[in-house]
């Protein structure tokens, strides 16, 4: 039986996600120069360094990103960790954003606004990378099952009662 790097617990917050983001990459995909500059002049005026790279190519690194970790999230052969890390790190440019734009939050607040409700909701895909990485670092560690545990045992034994016999006959004859 093919044994995946996934547990049937992650699979909900992965297609949800994956889903999510792979949607909206490949929306992008086809963007016109208006809707590019309209997403790269919001996203340069947060993440300054932006500004050198042109409208449509931003764009189209956007939807390349969306692509690849809604892709990795749907796919069950990336490993919890990685998928989580990868949606992790999107997910805090996007959280990024709400945190750092003007007009997102209502004043001295975490609260969005009316314009950064949109934005808000990316914290969700913060969490849920958070505990895919999690996930993946805590709960992959072997499993062993009783039976095969009780063989280990059994086999340990066996070599100590072995070597024990070695050293009596050993003491015996020296």
């Amino acid at each position: 039986m093919l044994k995946l790097p996934i547990t049937l617990s992650e699979i909900a917050p992965r297609i949800s996600a994956g889903a999510f983001i792979l949607n909206s990459g490949l929306g992008k995909r086809a963007a016109d120069e208006e809707a590019a500059a309209g997403m790269h002049g919001f996203a340069a005026g947060t993440y300054p360094f932006l500004q050198k790279v042109s409208p449509q190519q931003f764009v189209q690194g956007l939807s390349a990103a969306e692509i690849a970790v809604g892709a990795a999230l749907l796919t069950p052969f990336v490993p919890t960790f990685t998928a989580g890390v990868a949606l992790t790190a999107f997910s805090g440019g996007l959280l990024g954003l709400y945190l750092k734009t003007p007009g997102m939050r209502k004043p001295n607040s975490l609260a969005p606004t009316e314009q950064g409700l949109s934005l808000a909701k990316d914290s969700w895909l913060v969490g849920i990378g958070i505990g895919l990485m999690t996930r993946g670092l805590t709960e992959r560690r072997p499993r062993v099952t009783v039976k095969k545990a009780t063989k280990r045992a059994n086999k340990q034994a066996k070599l100590a009662a072995k070597d024990a016999r070695r050293e009596a006959r050993a003491a015996a004859r020296g």
